[in-house]
């Protein structure tokens, strides 16, 4: 069980909408929400974003959407994708954002299980992708657009957001009190929201999670890392992701925060300059690309600037790896880091839009510990967590007063983690989901008779009770030795250095491990430049000498530090990046290790030939 102080008391009778109306009521002139992505950057205020949630619902009500239907949202984040989607939940539907990169097949799969009866997309993009599913789904009756530019004419089945609000401002008018009435009887257990997983292993699962859930997420989340009310952040990431739904919806709901939302992901390091958000989480690959970017922007710094950026770098990575290990930081120490910091540093932070975090954050992979290092040397201590869609988000998350870097923490308040016998994490408590969704609509447990979770991940938990995820289950490499390897630990360790952007070792039944590696197609560019290579594009940079030899040696700083049986013994490389629309990752940048190995047999059979010829 957890050190942290219960949470569980304070979950008692809250919900989603129910918090709503309080923001509305006690806080109803602080900004809710505000668009990044619309001119002029309009903000709505808790009492306004919750009128025109009611005005949707009521809305979504005349179209019939009701109790335990299902309610399917294709769209980037913005202000009107979250009020569709909390408006659905006062009429105790079950909205669920589906991720935007499902190919036509997968939207028929999700549409056709989830049995949804209304459908909300963006615009013209999202409806092309759902043209060839929609006069295949029964169940299917609307279909909302948040862009009334792209509502087909002459078919009643489309109707725009703005109009649907119009009916749904009348219908208020007509009757006040049925809003009142639909979100009143919500309880606690009730579903709040659905979730798809990102289907690495087969089809997806509709993970149905509860208000409970949600909030005492939300409240474990904040009674961890501190902080104030009113907290700011930035929703870029898919809605579909569960990091992203809790942090940006629900939590911000919990404790009354301020959103602001980004269509597009890769536009973030700009946001943050602007927003200078209080907290920020970021997967794996966003901090790997930002450490990646600065390392590659300190080779056109003068020298004795560029020295003086790494030495104070150092310096505080010395701090943080002494309070990592537990151990005091030395007076003297101490302050030359806080004298250094806000000399050199914290101008840097400034610049990056860094300065005011309260909380940084990172999850759904393993972040390699040298980018953590890195990080922490300018100040910005990137607190690991743990977690899936199925626990509502983080089980564990590291934070300030203790961490260990390499760990993804200790358990959040009133949650249990134990390591199985064959090495699998089980989880219980309050964040455990409420199950699958079937196909005949009803919700089906996963947890078994004493409600722990199996988790699908390996992992160790120490005698401080830091929990270290070493790989996932189905992803463990058994050579044909019988040796078992971790995959993620030897990809890590490759994807630190600034020209790989992804990697996957290869080696289940084999004699040896092999590796696929992909260059960083943002960074590959630059390096060349930097370094005199001159190629038209990526594809060619990965067949260059010049490259080929950093790649190399990149290799072998990666080998050095794994066991004999774990060192990468061939390689291939490529320059394209692996994209969910190219199918090799899932939306949230998991490696669907099936497909890599279907398509890249061939090399991959070819590394191996190698050895035997």
């Amino acid at each position: 069980m957890t050190d942290q102080h219960s949470v569980t008391a304070q979950t008692e009778g809250l919900t989603i909408p129910r918090l709503l109306h309080r923001n509305a009521t006690e806080f109803g002139d602080l900004p809710a929400i505000t668009s990044l992505d619309a001119e002029g950057r309009p903000t709505l205020t808790w009492l306004e974003f919750r009128t025109a949630i009611a005005e949707v619902s009521r809305g979504l009500a005349g179209l019939g959407l009701g109790p335990r239907d299902r309610m399917l949202i294709m769209a980037v984040s913005s202000p009107e994708h979250l009020i569709a989607d909390l408006a659905a939940v006062h009429l105790r539907a079950i909205p669920c954002t589906a991720y935007q990169t499902l190919s036509p097949e997968q939207i028929r799969f999700v549409a056709r299980h989830s049995a949804a009866p209304v459908v909300v997309l963006g615009g013209a993009e999202e409806l092309s992708r759902w043209r060839p599913a929609l006069d295949e789904l029964p169940a299917l009756r609307h279909v909302v657009l948040l862009d009334a530019a792209a509502v087909p004419a002459g078919d009643d089945r489309f109707l725009s957001l703005a109009d649907l609000r119009a009916k749904g401002k009348e219908a208020l008018a007509a009757d006040p009190d049925a809003f009142d009435a639909a979100w009143t009887v919500i309880e606690p257990d009730d579903p709040l929201s659905m979730i798809y997983t990102s289907g690495t292993t087969g089809d997806p699962k509709g993970v149905v999670l509860s208000h409970r859930n949600a909030i005492h997420e939300g409240l474990a989340i904040q009674r961890v890392h501190g902080g104030p009310m009113h907290p700011t952040n930035i929703a870029y990431l898919p809605l579909a992701h569960i990091a992203e739904r809790e942090l940006s919806v629900y939590l911000p709901i919990v404790w009354a925060g301020h959103v602001h939302t980004l269509a597009d992901p890769t536009a973030v390091v700009g946001a943050l300059g602007q927003v200078r958000p209080q907290s920020f989480f970021g997967v794996p690959r966003v901090w790997e690309k930002m450490v990646a970017g600065l390392k590659n922007m300190l080779g056109g710094v003068p020298e004795d600037r560029r020295t003086a950026l790494l030495a104070a770098n150092d310096l505080l990575q010395q701090g943080y790896k002494l309070r990592s290990a537990g151990e005091q930081v030395p007076a003297e120490l101490a302050e030359r880091i806080a004298k250094t910091d806000e000399a050199v540093l914290a101008p840097i932070r400034a610049l990056l839009g860094l300065d005011k975090l309260i909380v940084a954050s990172s999850g759904a992979a393993a972040l390699p510990v040298e980018v953590v290092y890195f990080l922490a040397g300018l100040g910005v201590e990137i607190m690991e967590v743990w977690g899936l869609s199925e626990t509502t988000g983080a089980v564990t998350s590291n934070h300030a007063g203790a961490f260990r870097a390499g760990s993804v923490g200790k358990p959040l308040a009133d949650i249990e983690v134990k390591v199985a016998e064959d090495g699998e994490l089980l989880v219980r408590g309050p964040i455990v989901f409420l199950g699958y969704l079937q196909e005949d609509g009803t919700i089906r447990s996963a947890t078994d008779a004493e409600g722990w979770l199996p988790t699908g991940d390996i992992g160790t938990i120490d005698e401080d009770g830091f929990v270290t995820i070493t790989d996932r289950k189905k992803e463990l490499i058994i050579t044909s030795s019988g040796k078992n390897i971790a995959p993620t630990r030897i990809e890590g360790l490759l994807k630190e250095h600034p020209l790989i952007g992804q990697a996957v070792a290869i080696g289940d039944a084999r004699p040896y491990v092999t590796a696929l590696i992909v260059l960083d197609d943002e960074i590959a560019p630059g390096w060349a430049a930097a370094n005199g290579v001159e190629a038209d594009d990526v594809d060619a940079l990965a067949g260059h000498e010049a490259v080929l030899a950093e790649i190399e040696r990149a290799v072998e700083s990666a080998n050095s530090r794994l066991a004999r049986i774990e060192q990468i013994k061939r390689y291939r490389v490529f320059g394209r990046t692996w994209t969910p629309e190219s199918g090799e990752v899932t939306p949230t940048l998991k490696l669907k290790r099936r497909v890599i190995n279907d398509r890249y047999g061939t090399t991959i059979e070819a590394l191996y030939d190698a050895a035997r010829s």
